[in-house]
């Protein structure tokens, strides 16, 4: 530890001693009797039943890393049991919640030389702090050890994360690593990963051809997630990917094409206009989508690409392409939700495309009252049970959809409407909640697309589906007493 640091963490015998002493509490009598508290003076020392040296080291390696060191502090058995805490979680809040950043670095440094070898689990943040940087090596050669089974680094821009860290020991041993923040270059002479089950890199410098080697070494792995990973623009997961089945590509803004051969991918989640090819896609049950024109795409495209969807996350930010009636379907689908961002359809979007097709202003179907609403043939999607809508609104062809959706799902349990657009709630705990402003148009929207809800969608609800609007109280008109909304048939969020 640097000259100068203090630390209240028990890092050293002497620092946990002191303490210790002072606190007249005692632990690992030889007394097999239940705890008891027996006077002494003013003082009160409370003796604990005896346990095996390795009870109490379980019972203390259950404990979260705070309560561990602040135990340790108490207790000489559960000192000696602190240098073999496996799980530790080294960052700001967890060690300098009320002082300021300069001991920050001591507080780790101190920690992880007293945990030479022992850890499990290691989550360590610096959060690209420059005064960390220097040291950053150190602290991996001391933590990253044979036995070590999750590594999650927040790192530090400049930093190279060195594949020497990942000795053949630590590769037998690893199950899960997640870097963020760094620059990562393996190759194919870092030999194989055994156990690596989970790989997740955000902001981490890494080519294509880097991440390929990787893979070729990670033989079971199941789990891959890509976040603003920009120096990759072609991504190939090779077919010895026997266990992949969940695969994540989210703001990699450089991806143009991923070809994944991996056989049971059932798990996807892609942001972008990304061209996608796969080996097996009627193994694919989940699909989450952040595009432009995606409702269209969808639509039009994964039908008969991926016909055994059972879920589906559609996210748009350009929506203004209708497209015809497709005799494709999907026939599994269980729950689906469609998120529209604000202002991005155009005036003359007719949502009623997702599953007919006629020409449509976008107009509001409270200004109408003599509104006929259109219908579809006789379709069924017995095996959806979930839909939410954010940011419906009143326009005319959105609740045809709706009402088209309710009388077609047979099954349906939950119906959820948010009429705010999600992103205009409040949001974060009840003492810090943040609540955005939400402007008078999508107060009156909001109001509107109540109205249209008890008009035209309501009664057409079953009564096993639930359904729930989202939207501000005051911005709903009241409704009587009698009224099944006031009654509970409906959730109000």
């Amino acid at each position: 530890m640097e000259e100068g640091c203090s630390s209240n963490w028990p890092a050293t015998p002497c620092a946990a001693t002191t303490t210790a002493d002072k606190s007249n509490c005692t632990v690992g009598s030889t007394n097999n009797s239940p705890s008891e508290q027996v006077g002494h003076g003013d003082s009160l020392i409370y003796s604990l039943p005896y346990l095996p040296e390795d009870i109490w080291r379980h019972i203390h390696s259950l404990m979260p890393m705070s309560a561990a060191a602040r135990a340790a502090c108490l207790s000489h058995s559960f000192l000696n049991s602190w240098r073999f805490h496996p799980n530790l979680s080294l960052n700001f809040k967890t060690l300098c919640p009320r002082t300021s950043r300069g001991n920050f670095k001591c507080k780790i440094d101190s920690i992880l030389r007293n945990h030479l070898g022992t850890a499990k689990l290691l989550k360590l943040n610096v959060a690209d702090e420059d005064s960390t940087y220097p040291y950053i090596d150190r602290w991996l050669e001391v933590a990253v050890t044979p036995g070590i089974e999750e590594l999650t680094l927040t790192l530090h821009k400049k930093y190279i994360f060195a594949c020497s860290l990942l000795s053949d020991g630590v590769r037998d041993s690893i199950r899960c690593l997640q870097l963020t923040f760094c620059a990562f270059h393996p190759m194919a002479e870092l030999g194989p990963l055994r156990s690596l089950t989970k790989l997740h890199l955000c902001g981490v410098h890494i080519t294509g051809d880097e991440l390929e080697s990787l893979l070729l070494n990670s033989l079971v792995l199941e789990q891959l997630r890509l976040n603003v990973c920009n120096k990759i623009s072609f991504l190939k997961i090779p077919c010895v990917l026997q266990h992949l089945s969940c695969l994540s590509v989210m703001a990699c803004h450089r991806m143009q094409v991923i070809v994944c051969e991996a056989p049971n991918l059932s798990s996807i989640s892609l942001s972008g206009g990304i061209k996608f090819s796969l080996g097996e896609t009627l193994t694919m049950k989940v699909l989450s989508m952040i595009r432009p024109n995606v409702v269209c795409y969808a639509r039009a495209q994964l039908p008969s690409i991926m016909p055994n969807l059972e879920s589906m996350v559609l996210s748009s930010d350009s929506e203004a392409v209708n497209i015809p009636m497709l005799p494709t379907k999907f026939l599994c689908l269980k729950h689906l939700t469609i998120q529209i961002a604000r202002g991005t359809f155009s005036p003359s979007y007719d949502y009623f495309f997702l599953v007919f097709q006629e020409d449509m202003r976008h107009e509001s179907i409270v200004e109408d009252s003599s509104a006929h609403l259109r219908q579809l043939p006789e379709l069924s999607h017995e095996c959806l049970k979930s839909v939410e809508i954010i940011g419906f609104n009143s326009a005319k062809s959105l609740v045809e959809l709706t009402c088209c959706i309710v009388k077609a799902a047979a099954s349906l349990e939950r119906l959820v409407l948010d009429t705010l657009r999600g992103g205009d709630r409040c949001c974060g705990e009840s003492n810090g909640k943040i609540c955005w402003p939400v402007s008078n148009a999508v107060l009156k929207e909001s109001a509107r697309a109540a109205i249209a809800v008890r008009r035209y969608i309501e009664d057409k609800v079953a009564p096993t589906t639930t359904l729930t609007l989202v939207g501000l109280a005051h911005a709903v008109i009241p409704l009587p007493l009698d009224d099944p909304y006031a009654a509970g048939r409906w959730k109000m969020s």
